[in-house]
């Protein structure tokens, strides 16, 4: 389960709150999303280092090379693995600013998220995860050069992936094939966020890059002034997709709770788990 950073004390109670109420679920693990700069990365690494001293739950940490010299990022990594925190998502990251821009490298920084996952292996006895784009990555020609990327990073000591957002699975299972054939074996987790209100639906758009899919608006946003409809159906369409993915054999479900806990716990319990 993923969580992401608060912007203020009040965001921090509300993130609290869903932590507590998510944590007898007993994920495999929880994070909390990195920002390049200032507070958003402070919190984020203040509030991993929480989960791991004051809750029962596993913290990955996220980190990620843009805006960052490599001194920096070995005093993250330290400050990481002295509060037990032993497991790390790699990722570049986007560029300050425009997330389409160009790619600008700190002079004493990294280029490529599988220079990052050299780094932390050297660093300590870290668990490494990588981020995988099931619809292609903005910047990537197309998807087989997409997923020669993706297994680079694996071949630099990454152990598993997770996989952005997506609404389709055959997206989803058709990057596990594509890895497969290249004799990549790691688990791929498939990222899961139950879809509550249009925001969240116009959210979805944005963060996976891609429009969504017109069956998804067909079904929904025909109940968009009806809250606890509109609702309903988000979250048995979720559900529907992550029934699908288990009887695929996905390893597990990666959700992107939003700092809210009650939809990921009513997926959960409809899928019975």
């Amino acid at each position: 389960m993923e969580f992401f950073p608060p912007r203020g004390d009040e965001e921090e109670r509300i993130l609290w709150r869903a932590v507590r109420e998510l944590e007898p679920l007993d994920p495999a693990f929880v994070s909390v999303t990195y920002g390049a700069g200032g507070s958003s990365r402070d919190r984020t690494i203040r509030t991993t280092g929480r989960i791991a001293q004051e809750t029962t739950l596993t913290p990955m940490a996220h980190l990620t090379a843009v805006d960052h010299s490599v001194a920096e990022l070995r005093n993250v990594i330290g400050w990481y693995a002295a509060c037990g925190v032993h497991n790390v998502l790699a990722v570049r990251g986007d560029p300050p600013g425009d997330p389409n821009g160009e790619w600008i490298r700190h002079p004493e920084g990294l280029t490529y998220a599988e220079e990052l996952v050299r780094l932390i292996r050297e660093l300590g006895d870290f668990c490494v995860g990588v981020a995988a784009f099931p619809h292609g990555h903005p910047r990537s020609p197309d998807l087989e050069t997409d997923v020669e990327f993706l297994v680079r990073k694996i071949r630099a000591g990454a152990g598993f992936a997770i996989a952005q957002l997506f609404l389709d699975p055959e997206h989803f299972l058709r990057l596990r094939d594509r890895m497969a054939a290249r004799g990549c074996d790691v688990p791929l987790l498939p990222g899961v966020m139950p879809i509550t209100t249009p925001r969240v639906l116009a959210k979805f758009g944005e963060l996976a890059g891609v429009p969504v899919p017109p069956e998804v608006t067909n079904r929904l946003m025909p109940l968009a002034d009806d809250p606890a409809g509109f609702r309903a159906a988000g979250v048995d369409l979720i559900t529907g997709l992550c029934a699908r993915l288990i009887d695929e054999g996905v390893p597990a479900l990666h959700f992107y709770t939003l700092n809210r806990s009650k939809a990921t716990r009513q997926v959960v319990a409809n899928l019975g788990l």
